[in-house]
């Protein structure tokens, strides 16, 4: 754990197992004792950062609080469960197909009958990097990025899988397109997706 600025600490961790863990451990049924000005629990691929407000509770207390968590490493799901409908048949679906060497069909099966994990948010608001027990959908990126990829493209990259909230650049592997809306500022919580949520991908 490390100090990152005056109102935030930055807890390293050896891989992104340990990090679900531990924001599971921070945010789940035992986080009743989190301190009061704690403002945000952020995951990322190796780390978790802290942010508190300093007003409001010190340094000494966040670290008191961090060095107690207890990391949960139980297969219940922190939060809730998003199911996600896809029209596969994306532009690189017979390449991923490929890579894996398998049929169209058996990607397809993969992936709808995989529980994904919402990791950690990423590049843009609403864009969650997605995991899965196993590698059976473990595939590169593209070595020629788009300049362009659509709202919706549901794509699969390294370890990942994730959904495109807004048209933007990419090198995922596209596999397929939903219509579910992953980032609406008018909602109460804008993102459909939140970092331990479980996700299923359903055939549409």
């Amino acid at each position: 754990m490390v100090p990152y600025g005056d109102s935030a600490f930055l807890v390293e961790l050896p891989d992104l197992a340990a990090v679900i863990a531990f924001y599971r451990g921070l945010i789940g049924a035992g986080s009743a004792g989190r301190p009061q000005g704690v403002v945000d629990v952020v995951p990322a691929a190796r780390t978790v950062l802290v942010t508190f407000d300093p007003d409001a509770l010190a340094p000494s207390d966040v670290l008191a609080w961090l060095s107690a968590a207890e990391p949960d490493h139980g297969a219940a799901e922190s939060g809730r469960t998003v199911e996600i409908p896809v029209a596969y048949g994306g532009q690189d679906l017979a390449e991923v197909a490929r890579l894996l060497r398998i049929t169209e069909a058996d990607v397809v099966r993969r992936h709808t009958g995989a529980h994904w994990t919402a990791a950690f948010a990423g590049f843009a608001p609403g864009f969650v990097y997605l995991v899965t027990d196993g590698d059976q959908l473990t595939v590169p990126r593209r070595s020629t990025p788009r300049t362009a990829v659509p709202a919706g493209a549901v794509g699969l990259a390294g370890e990942f899988s994730g959904v495109y909230p807004r048209s933007s650049p990419g090198g995922w592997q596209l596999i397929g397109t939903t219509t579910a809306v992953l980032w609406d500022s008018a909602r109460p919580e804008p993102a459909l997706i939140r970092p331990g949520d479980t996700v299923r991908f359903r055939e549409a």
